[in-house]
């Protein structure tokens, strides 16, 4: 296991900047996810750390020593990517033994090391099988195995699960998130898919623009989002715009048009009074409440033990509602509320 450090780390390329200078320390095993939209910079970063391009500015650290100008080869790092990389050609155990063969690995222990790397990701008697006759999960099984064999220091990860099917992707989300902690090994994993980074990430780095627009654990982010960005990036959210009217010991209001009473909750860094904010309320904490905000119910959706609920307010607001099946109206004329301390007021996100 190894810590990682980047600093100053960026990257501009001819016509846009790919990567602003960033500044990241990551401990020894961490699993850290970098969760965005296309173009936000996740895998050009991960590609500076592989040693696959030079950064413009900034260097970067493993355990103190700058590898920056170390050539990939020379940094013990091992990469999964998307479409496997599998060499069709090889079976499964020369797929495995490729990167120790490469180290001039002797073959009693390039043979051991196989083996246990194969039965670590649980693909043992697989050994001489051809790649083309596993199913996806397993060939992304094979890429793992071949990426841990060579004891990497730093294991990198970049949309590894993106061609498995739903089911197949939350089996082996389970499956990484278990080795991991079985052999914590400091991870960098690549994802627009919030559901992996919160099943599998100790922390999570949310990217916009070649910016870490908030990096936390998986609570922090979803609780205490930055700003609308990040709240819309992770989890289901209802986001209501208005302006703010008060910054008082701890607690922030929002006036929001159509509403006769103003939002109260909790404030965030960036906001200002009579400046342009919005509401952050969990569809988990909307629910049916005597006396509370009138609303029509304009839609249902059925999802087994949950109906999701699409709640017309006054001017023109919505909000969706999560409720267990057996709580839902069956009026569509209601009355709403949430609990106001699960309500956050935050800064509109540039």
């Amino acid at each position: 296991m190894s810590a990682l450090a980047f600093r100053g780390i960026a990257k501009r390329f001819v016509a846009f900047e790919a990567l602003a200078p960033l500044d990241l320390e990551i401990a020894s095993g961490e699993f850290i996810s970098f969760l965005g939209p296309s173009g936000s910079g996740k895998t050009t970063l991960l590609n500076i750390c592989a040693g696959h391009i030079a950064p413009t500015a900034g260097s970067l650290f493993v355990d103190g020593r700058d590898i920056t100008a170390l050539p990939a080869r020379r940094r013990n790092i091992g990469m999964v990517f998307q479409n496997y990389a599998l060499f069709p050609h090889l079976d499964v155990f020369e797929n495995v033994a490729y990167g120790l063969r490469v180290r001039k690995v002797a073959p009693a222990e390039l043979a051991r090391q196989v083996e246990e790397t194969l039965r670590s990701v649980r693909l043992e008697g697989f050994g001489r099988r051809s790649v083309g006759s596993l199913s996806g999960g397993q060939q992304q099984r094979v890429a793992l195995a071949r990426a841990l064999a060579i004891e990497p220091d730093i294991l990198l990860m970049d949309e590894p699960l993106g061609a498995l099917d739903r089911q197949l992707r939350k089996e082996v989300q389970i499956e990484i998130r278990r080795m991991h902690v079985a052999h914590p090994r400091t991870t960098l994993y690549v994802t627009h898919d919030q559901e992996e980074a919160l099943v599998m990430s100790d922390r999570i780095a949310v990217m916009r623009g070649g910016r870490v627009a908030q990096m936390g654990t998986a609570d922090e982010l979803y609780n205490r989002p930055a700003d609308s960005f990040v709240a819309r990036f992770l989890g289901e959210s209802n986001l209501i715009a208005g302006r703010v009217t008060g910054l008082d010991d701890g607690r922030a209001t929002l006036a929001v048009e159509g509403f006769a009473a103003p939002i109260e909750g909790h404030p965030t860094r960036g906001l200002r009074l009579a400046g342009a904010a919005c509401a952050l309320i969990r569809p988990e904490h909307v629910r049916p409440v005597a006396g509370g905000r009138r609303a029509r119910v304009a839609e249902r959706i059925f999802l087994g033990e949950i109906v999701a609920l699409r709640l017309a307010l006054p001017g023109s607001v919505e909000l969706w509602s999560r409720l267990f099946s057996w709580d839902a109206p069956t009026d569509d004329n209601i009355e709403i509320g949430w609990d106001q301390q699960c309500v956050s007021i935050l800064p509109e996100a540039p």
